[in-house]
C-alpha cells in the first residue's frame, strides 16, 4: 500500500462525561508529579514587577524579559517612578522584548493609573487589574495566582491551548473558553499551578512541532499521542 494511502493508528476518543473528569485528575496527578517544582518563570519580587514582566512578556520568552527587568526595575522601582519615566527611555530598555512602542504606553499607563488611582499599590481583584492599561484577564490571571495567591482563573497561553486540546480538555478555540472549560475539571485551589503544570511539559515534551510522546507520563490517556 502507497505510504500516502497508509491506515494511521486509531486515536482514542476525546473523553466526556465523568471520562473527562477522570482525565483531568490523571493530568493533574501526573504533571504534578513529573514536575514538583513548577512556578512562575517570570523573575519578580513584589506584584508591581510581575505585572511590568507580564506585560512584557506579550510576543516575548520569559527568559528574555528576565534581561530586560533588572535594569528596568533598578531605575523606575515604583509605579509612581514609571509614571513618570520619558517614553523613549523605557522604549529603548524595553526594545528587545519586541512591540516596545506599544508595551512602553501600557506600562506608562498601568503605572500612572496605579499611582493615581490606587495609591501606587498594585490592585488585587480581577475587576481593577482588568481596568488598568494594558491588562487583559490573561496579565491579571499571572499577577493574582503568583502575587497575591489568588485562583480567580486559569492563564491560557499558547502552551495551555495546545495541551488542552491535546489531551481532550476541550474543544473550545478561544483562551476565554478554553479557560471556562478547563475551571469546572479542576480544583480552584489548583488552577495557579496548572497553567505552570501544562507550560512545563508544553516546553519539554509537548512542544508544538514535534511533541515527544514516547517519553510523556500522559501518552497512554493521550488521544493526540503518537505512538
Amino acid at each position: 500500500m502507497p505510504a500516502s494511502k497508509a491506515r494511521q493508528p486509531a486515536r482514542r476518543p476525546a473523553p466526556k462525561g465523568a471520562a473527562l473528569q477522570r482525565q483531568a485528575k490523571t493530568v493533574l496527578r501526573r504533571l504534578l508529579a513529573a514536575y514538583p517544582d513548577a512556578h512562575c518563570a517570570l523573575d519578580f519580587r513584589n506584584a508591581y514587577e510581575l505585572l511590568v514582566a507580564t506585560i512584557l512578556s506579550a510576543q516575548c520568552t520569559d527568559k528574555r524579559v528576565n534581561m530586560v527587568t533588572p535594569a528596568l526595575f533598578e531605575k523606575y522601582p515604583t509605579p509612581k517612578a514609571l509614571a513618570a519615566a520619558p517614553r523613549d527611555d523605557v522604549e529603548a530598555m524595553i526594545r528587545s522584548t519586541g512591540f516596545f512602542r506599544n508595551k512602553a504606553k501600557s506600562l506608562i499607563g498601568m503605572a500612572g493609573a496605579v499611582a493615581g488611582e490606587h495609591g501606587g499599590r498594585i490592585p488585587d481583584t480581577m475587576d481593577a487589574l482588568t481596568h488598568l492599561p494594558g491588562v487583559g484577564r490573561k496579565t491579571a490571571n499571572v499577577v493574582l495566582g503568583n502575587a497575591f495567591d489568588r485562583n480567580e482563573g486559569i492563564v491560557v497561553d499558547t502552551h495551555v491551548t495546545r495541551l488542552s486540546q491535546r489531551l481532550g480538555l476541550t474543544r473550545a478555540r478561544t483562551a476565554v473558553k478554553i479557560e471556562q472549560s478547563l475551571m469546572p475539571l479542576f480544583p480552584q485551589a489548583r488552577w495557579t499551578i496548572l497553567s505552570h503544570l501544562l507550560i512545563e511539559h508544553g516546553r519539554r515534551v509537548c512542544s508544538a512541532r514535534n511533541p515527544r510522546c514516547g517519553e510523556c507520563v500522559l501518552a497512554d490517556v493521550c488521544p493526540s499521542a503518537r505512538l
